[in-house]
């Protein structure tokens, strides 16, 4: 299984590291970054880089893909490149996974239409916009395409894929490998359960 995750600039870092993290322990897998050309890209904070290691020329075909999101989706609606990519990829994909806004890409792709499908939270309704039907969840599947909520979702949405991909006791090993069992040190990581005043200065953070 070959899995391909594209980097844009200001991509969100946990939106890649997160599920590679989970996937690249699945047995007889490469979890390969791609951008349009080879080399370094930018995260959104501007001061973690990772890099591509193939071009999308280089890889048309993969059997999953994972699309992030990030401060630079918005820009990266318009990469025509990509989303031919994203768009072209998915004919050939087992999954088209995204990530946080990353959904907005597959979406510009075409490929939400009548789908159900998950984003952050601040961004459900512009989903919307694509023909989909917007359900506040960490992570959605419709046939193939499966969208996570925001950043941190993407590890959930992973361990689940890894779990079809290689078997509940390959993903529950891994799980816990990675030490995964969140208890977050405040309750506010929904609009539902923030304190007053906790979602403005939240999207003050993602602008």
């Amino acid at each position: 299984m070959h899995i391909a995750i594209p980097l844009y600039p200001r991509f969100t870092a946990l939106d890649v590291a997160g599920p590679y993290t989970v996937m690249a322990f699945a047995p007889d897998t490469t979890v390969t970054l791609v951008a349009a050309e080879r080399g370094p890209v930018t995260d959104d904070q501007g001061t973690l880089t990772m890099i591509a290691t193939a071009s999308y020329a280089d890889l048309p075909d993969p059997d999953v893909i994972i699309v992030p999101g990030g401060l630079g989706t918005f820009d990266a609606l318009g990469d025509e490149a990509l989303v031919a990519w994203i768009r072209e990829a998915d004919r050939h994909t087992r999954w088209t996974t995204s990530v946080c806004s990353g959904a907005l890409l597959l979406g510009a792709a075409g490929l939400l239409e009548g789908a159900k499908a998950t984003t952050h939270w601040a961004l459900l309704d512009n989903l919307k916009q694509y023909g989909a039907e917007p359900v506040s969840e960490r992570s959605v599947a419709h046939g193939k395409i499966v969208t996570a909520a925001g950043v941190s979702a993407g590890i959930d949405m992973a361990l689940t894929l890894l779990a079809q991909a290689a078997g509940e006791v390959t993903a529950q090993a891994v799980q816990l490998a990675i030490e995964y069992a969140p208890e977050p040190p405040f309750g506010c990581g929904s609009p539902e359960t923030a304190p007053e005043g906790m979602v403005e200065r939240a999207i003050n953070l993602l602008v």
